[in-house]
C-alpha cells in the first residue's frame, strides 16, 4: 500500500477561480522519490500543500496509508514533513538553532536530546556554523538548508518538499540530493515540486510533470549517479 495517496483530487482557491488541480491521482510509495515539474503557477504549491492535508480540497481524497488524512490529524503532522517555496514562510524563531529545534521542543523531548539532534542535523547539512544567527539574515541557500533541517531533525517518514534545491549552488544541490537520495533508501517518501530543470541528473525514481492541474508522466532520464 503507497504511505500518501491522492484520488480524483480538485482544489481551487475560491469558487470565483478556476480549478488549481483537476481530478489529481498520485501514489507516493515508500522508499521512494518522486518529482513533480512544472513553470511557476502550474499548481506545484498547491499539490504540496494539499497533500500535506493544509489546504482541503473540494473535492477528492487524501489518504495516509489508506485512511483519509483528516482524520487523522493532528498526530499525522508528526509522520509529514513539509517545506515551503519560500522558506521564511516557516521561519518564526530568533536564531538558527531554535528553528530546527521548534519541532524536537513541541515533542517534549529534553533539551539534551535537542542538543544532540540539532547538530547532528546541521552538521549533515553544513551548516553549524549558523546556529546562532537569524535565519531571516541568511543567504537563500542558506534558508533552504535551514527549512529543510527543521523537518529532518524529527524523522518524518514522508517529506514534502517545495523546490528544496532553488538558490544552491551546484555543490549545494548535490549535497542536498545526496542527502534525499539515502533518506528514500532508508525508507522515506519522498515527493518534490520544483521547476529545477538540473533535477533530472539526479537518481530519482519517477518524475511527473503537471499540466493544467493535472499530473503526467515524463520519461525518466535519470543519469548515473552521482551520489
Amino acid at each position: 500500500m503507497a504511505k500518501l495517496q491522492l484520488r480524483n483530487v480538485w482544489f481551487r482557491y475560491s469558487k470565483e477561480e478556476d480549478y488549481v488541480l483537476r481530478g489529481v491521482e498520485l501514489d507516493l510509495n515508500e522508499s521512494e522519490l518522486v518529482v513533480v515539474r512544472g513553470p511557476n503557477g502550474s499548481g506545484k504549491t498547491t499539490l504540496i500543500l494539499v497533500a500535506a492535508g493544509l489546504l482541503r480540497p473540494e473535492n477528492g481524497e487524501i489518504l495516509l496509508e489508506g485512511k483519509p488524512i483528516y482524520e487523522q490529524l493532528p498526530l499525522a503532522r508528526r509522520r509529514i514533513g513539509v517545506t515551503f517555496q519560500d522558506p521564511e514562510d516557516q521561519f518564526f524563531n530568533a536564531t538558527v538553532y531554535d528553528e530546527i529545534a521548534f519541532a524536537l521542543r513541541q515533542l517534549k523531548i529534553s533539551e539534551d536530546k535537542v542538543k544532540a539532534c540539532v547538530t547532528k542535523i546541521a552538521h549533515r547539512l553544513g551548516i553549524e556554523h549558523l546556529l546562532s544567527r537569524s535565519p531571516y539574515r541568511l543567504s537563500g541557500g542558506e534558508k533552504v538548508k535551514v527549512a529543510l533541517a527543521s523537518i529532518l531533525v524529527y524523522e518524518p517518514e514522508i517529506l514534502l518538499l517545495d523546490e528544496p534545491t532553488a538558490y544552491l549552488t551546484p555543490e549545494g544541490k548535490d549535497e542536498v540530493m545526496k542527502i534525499l537520495s539515502e533518506l528514500k533508501n532508508s525508507g522515506r517518501s519522498i515527493l518534490i515540486a520544483t521547476n529545477d530543470l538540473d533535477i533530472i541528473k539526479y537518481p530519482v525514481d519517477r518524475i511527473l510533470r503537471i499540466v493544467n492541474g493535472k499530473l503526467f508522466a515524463e520519461a525518466n532520464r535519470t543519469l548515473d549517479k552521482i551520489c
